[in-house]
């Protein structure tokens, strides 16, 4: 570099006060956004798990209703042409999200959960935190890379918030954009945003529960094989919820399209049917569910299918329409499916709840390393053997698939597969690489020239 040799250090360190307070002022506004949502959502959901199941029945279509005609009315505010995706919004979008349409996705929030539906509370805060974050580099005049990150920062902090994890909020708020790559230059203003914001909210009263599972013992390459094994089984958890949430998606919009429905019906539809499964589903997984994760943390029994029955749920609530987030969801997911084959690999039912718990996250969000921090804030950094290979296990399983349709593959998971880069995974089908493909070919046509597919990428097609 020319010109002075401190030249580069202090650029670094303008770089570093930079962000100390642009991302402690967006985990300021954040903390204090997401904090009024969560007392709102504290005080109006859950209420249906008491009530008669005729009653509980009747308000799952009235609020499919509510939450359709919300959606659909509210969404016509937006008329800049954005989407209002967080990750469209830092990839595609220069950090540019519709502010008019801020308040929507809460309120849908509050009304799914308010009813019974069954899906996540993260959504709508990492929604708000993109927002308010958008919203703040519009009104300082930031450049689109600087809005990039305050508005990846206004995501970590929303997760932050929500789980009172404020560094696996704030990493996965990074990681989750692209399968494959973290922006490592994200990272500072996340962390930053992100324990800001966990701090603002504890000073706002959020409570955070305390999860008590007991790691001691000699840890063994027995064990950690064993715990790998569980990783293994949420990898299969999280590739079936995964499938069956944009299966019902698609059956959904079929549907509208096929008999001419109203958009805003779609929600209640899917209430209507709601109703019906609950009537042979336990009501213990309507909602957040988070009792059933506590008890399944607590080694008590869980059903071998009770991990389906909370996908089968889920995935009728969001994809018929319901707002609503996913990560608490996959929580629930994995510490039912943990706790219920535990004793398969001769584990615990508490520690396989706790290694499940984080692994479905990691495959099924395709955020391995957030899952690991998580694992280590929510259960302790003894849990941290237990969780890691866990996690990279399940990660691994579920393939080139994920909840969010838009998130991006940067790179495959595997050599002996082949993607484009930077498509989104629900427009690209990743296919076998041209050299296993080769490879093959040669074993079973020995003399024959391979020839490639024009469409792999040109190194696969050497």
């Amino acid at each position: 570099m020319r010109g002075s040799h401190l030249t580069e250090p202090l650029v670094m360190l303008a770089t570093v006060l930079q962000w100390l307070v642009l991302a402690t002022l967006t985990g300021i506004l954040v903390g204090t956004g997401c904090s009024l949502f969560l007392r709102i959502l504290f005080a109006t959901a859950g209420h249906t798990y008491t009530a008669p199941l005729w009653l509980q029945m009747a308000v799952l279509p009235v609020g499919g209703l509510l939450n359709g005609l919300l959606l659909y009315y509210g969404k016509r505010q937006n008329r800049t042409g954005l989407k209002d995706s967080v990750i469209i919004a830092v990839n595609d979008q220069n950090g540019k999200l519709p502010w008019k349409t801020l308040w929507i996705k809460p309120v849908a929030t509050l009304i799914t959960l308010g009813c019974g539906g069954s899906a996540g509370k993260e959504g709508p805060c990492s929604h708000l935190g993109a927002s308010i974050a958008a919203g703040l580099g519009e009104l300082l005049h930031l450049n689109s890379e600087l809005r990039r990150r305050l508005v990846a920062c206004g995501v970590s902090a929303g997760f932050a918030s929500v789980f009172g994890t404020p560094i696996a909020g704030a990493i996965y708020g990074v990681e989750m954009l692209a399968i494959g790559r973290i922006r490592h230059n994200f990272l500072f203003p996340a962390i930053v945003a992100g324990v800001t914001s966990y701090e603002v909210s504890r000073f706002w009263g959020v409570p955070y529960p305390k999860i008590n599972v007991s790691f001691v013992g000699d840890f063994t390459e027995l064990l950690f094989l064993k715990t790998v094994m569980i990783g293994i089984l949420c990898g299969v958890v999280a590739w079936i919820f995964i499938e069956l949430l944009h299966g019902m998606r698609r059956q959904f919009t079929r549907l509208r399209e096929r008999f001419g429905i109203w958009p805003p019906l779609m929600p209640c539809i899917g209430g209507v049917i709601l109703a019906l499964l609950i009537v042979v589903i336990p009501n213990q997984y309507m909602g957040l569910s988070l009792p059933l994760m506590d008890n399944a943390l607590q080694g008590q029994p869980m059903p071998y299918l009770g991990f389906l029955w909370k996908a089968l749920l889920v995935a009728v609530t969001l994809g018929s329409g319901f707002y609503g987030g996913v990560i608490t969801e996959q929580f629930v997911m994995g510490a039912v499916a943990g706790g219920a084959f535990a004793h398969l690999f001769g584990l615990s039912p508490p520690l396989g709840a706790a290694v499940g718990l984080v692994s479905v996250v990691a495959a099924a969000s395709n955020t391995p390393i957030a899952a690991i921090l998580m694992g280590v804030e929510l259960l302790g950094g003894d849990s941290t053997l237990y969780v890691a290979g866990a996690s990279i296990a399940a990660y691994l399983i579920v393939g080139h698939r994920s909840v969010y349709p838009e998130q991006q593959i940067a790179a495959t998971k595997t050599s002996w597969m082949t993607a484009r880069a930077d498509v989104l995974v629900s427009q690209e089908k990743v296919r076998l690489s041209g050299e296993l493909l080769r490879w093959w070919h040669e074993r079973r046509h020995p003399g024959t020239p391979y020839t490639a597919d024009p469409t792999d990428p040109p190194e696969d097609r050497l």
